[in-house]
């Protein structure tokens, strides 16, 4: 059983969601550090510690404390690396279609092929977006303009994640003391 899940008490913690503020109470502070330095102790020893790490870093863009940082520790990973992960959007993942969202030039020109007799306000509701979006898309199609498509990163080696989370960790444990996690 992995630590988080044997304890879900120390990473489920509202603290462990984000660092209390500067003008926090020191007991506020020191219970922090203290839930902290139980999660680093419960993560280093997990066996999955580098996977949970390599997916909180390059897959996922989670929140809390999680395989032995915190997100701003894993954001400055993720800038070392180069590696830009999106949040994921539980609505899309839940089916939840929400208005006004922003929507791929390719996904209205599909929409468009597969429901070719459908009005344009019929496709804008189906996609969950404005009229003047999918007029947009359309009319950048019927000049041959495709918005540039982002070529994906490549997703970094598990190695370097791992030599990056030793760089993050030492040099915040430089400023604040405290012992290296795996």
């Amino acid at each position: 059983m992995t630590g988080c899940i044997a304890r879900p008490e120390v990473f489920q913690h509202r603290l462990m969601e984000e660092p209390p503020p500067a003008s926090a109470t020191r007991r506020t502070r020191e219970r922090y550090e203290q839930l902290v330095r139980e999660a680093k102790a419960l993560c280093a020893s997990c066996p999955l510690f580098t996977d949970c790490l390599y997916s909180a870093v390059a897959e996922h863009d989670v929140s809390g404390f999680v395989a032995g940082t915190t997100a701003a520790q894993r954001r400055s990973i993720r800038n070392l690396l180069d590696v830009e992960v999106q949040a994921d959007d539980f609505d899309q993942l839940a089916g939840a279609r929400g208005t006004r969202r922003p929507v791929s030039h390719e996904e209205v020109l599909r929409l468009r092929t597969q429901y070719p007799n459908d009005s344009l306000e019929s496709l804008a509701m189906r996609l969950g977006c404005s009229l003047s979006t999918v007029k947009r898309h359309l009319r950048r199609a019927r000049r041959g303009q495709s918005p540039a498509a982002k070529t994906p990163r490549p997703r970094p080696e598990v190695s370097a994640v791992l030599d990056a989370f030793d760089t993050v960790v030492e040099q915040h444990q430089g400023r604040r003391g405290g012992t290296r996690v795996a």
